[in-house]
């Protein structure tokens, strides 16, 4: 027996098929290819994305030589497009989670952010699904409905029309403590009228579908960030980690406890199995791998791969804030904009990439400090996987500057792993318990800088992040 998991995510779309032992026995890997634009606009194809879920997974199974018995679906969370109920058809491009152009919805709505907090466990920011799905509603069309991108690919799959609640826990209308839409919040986004998914636990069965041929039953979805919490092994509070993609994300589980930030995390919930309820607490960085891409568009690093070797051991001076899509917690400032200081004569590309690493770990590290804060004791170990893993300068980066351990996954499909989980809980052949066991640490990486110089470069790293406009 096998299950079939999918990661779609915003660069690309991952399938794996695992067996019940939690063996993989196929994987693929399909190219997505968002469109950025200086409006603040971050768009793919719908019709893309599902042809990537449909490549990947043909590829999966074909590699593998079984019939899976499940398909699960981890998602990107906050990309929401329109769409057709009846057809299934696209009304509109996906408004990826990057995309800022929604910050007006939110600035209109500032009198809402002490109810949002409490309500939601999220902070009022277009990263969010809500203001983008108000933005759509606003600026190209009122017809069909407005969903998260799962609840579309969920559709294309077996035509339900539902989504999990740890996807919906990222919305800015759920109420986060009882798990269940908040009206109220609906209709002060102007969304009453459009039709909400109905909300599943994530060991859910959904329907079957039968696009990849036989017919399997469609369950296990799950937000991705969760997803790989889970395939982390990190189910108990306070154990954390990090996903290196096009941006970084950092969660704490939080146990049980609905808690909410002192500084400028969120609150989400991370599962629902059975009448179980997990929450963690996060942190991002909107663009990491999305940081590396942009030094290889303009000519300075030559391929995320090369890395390590054009990156220099020291950045000389130079300070980068690489936020080139905003800032995200703790400081909430969609209006930031990336800044490059400290260059001289001297400077070489090396220094450059450097200092792109140093302001990624930096980011990193801020997170970490605050989330020590609301948990009452420092972070010392961080978990981490994703793609940009493989890149020991990165790492060595986070390791310095926030002083903690970094444990490296040995598997960097950590999000469609979590996803599998709850595929193979659903056919019986693994627990929770089983999730320790999938967040096998491989190498770790330990700081060589000093606390004092920690210290000293994330202070001189913070006074460079630009002022608010109109401050």
């Amino acid at each position: 027996m096998a299950v079939l998991a999918i990661d779609q995510g915003t660069s690309g779309t991952k399938a794996i098929v695992v067996r019940d032992d939690g063996v993989i026995l196929g994987d693929a890997l399909v190219s997505v290819h968002p469109t950025y634009g200086d409006d603040g606009s971050v768009e793919v194809d719908p019709v893309a994305l599902w042809q990537s879920v449909l490549d990947a997974g043909h590829a999966a199974i074909a590699m593998s030589g079984v019939v899976p018995t499940t398909v699960a679906l981890a998602n990107q969370g906050e990309t929401v497009l329109a769409w057709d109920p009846a057809t299934g058809r696209p009304l509109s491009m996906a408004l990826v989670w990057q995309d800022r152009r929604a910050q007006r919805v939110c600035d209109e709505r500032r009198h809402l952010e002490p109810r949002i907090r409490a309500v939601t466990g999220l902070e009022l920011d277009p990263y969010f699904s809500a203001p983008k799905m108000t933005w759509l509603r606003e600026h190209v069309t009122t017809l069909g409905v407005v969903t998260t991108s799962d609840s579309w690919l969920v559709h294309q799959l077996c035509g339900a029309f539902v989504t999990d609640v740890s996807t919906a826990s990222r919305s800015l209308v759920f109420d986060v403590a009882n798990a269940r839409w908040d009206h109220e919040l609906v209709e002060s986004f102007g969304l009453r009228d459009t039709d909400l998914p109905r909300l599943v636990s994530c060991d859910e069965v959904v329907g079957e579908t039968t696009v990849f041929g036989s017919p399997m039953k469609v369950g296990g979805l799950i937000v991705d960030q969760a997803a790989a919490l889970l395939a982390q092994g990190c189910v108990e509070h306070g154990m954390a980690k990090c996903t290196f993609g096009t941006g970084a994300f950092l969660l704490v589980n939080a146990g049980d406890r609905n808690i909410r930030s002192s500084a400028g995390l969120t609150t989400s919930l991370a599962w629902q199995i059975g009448p179980t309820r997990r929450y963690y607490m996060d942190g991002q960085v909107y663009a990491a791998g999305s940081a590396l891409r942009w030094l290889t568009s303009i000519g300075v690093l030559s391929a995320t791969e090369a890395l390590d070797n054009e990156s220099a051991d020291d950045a000389h001076g130079v300070f980068c804030v690489p936020s080139l899509a905003g800032l995200a917690a703790p400081w909430w400032r969609p209006d930031a904009r990336g800044s490059v200081d400290g260059l001289s004569l001297a400077t070489e590309r090396g220094h450059l990439i450097k200092a792109v690493l140093d302001g990624i770990g930096a980011q990193i590290a801020q997170i970490v400090e605050v989330m020590g804060q609301d948990l009452s004791g420092p972070m010392d170990v961080l978990r981490v996987d994703g793609g940009l893993t493989q890149s020991r300068q990165l790492l060595q980066s986070v390791a310095d500057i926030a002083q903690v351990t970094i444990e490296i996954s040995p598997q960097i499909d950590a999000t469609a792993r979590g996803a599998a989980l709850l595929a193979r809980i659903i056919d019986g052949s693994a627990t929770l318990d089983d999730a320790t066991s999938t967040g096998s640490v491989g190498d770790s990486v330990t700081p060589k800088w000093s606390s004092e110089r920690a210290l000293t470069f994330r202070s001189a790293w913070r006074e460079r992040i630009q002022p608010r406009e109109g401050n």
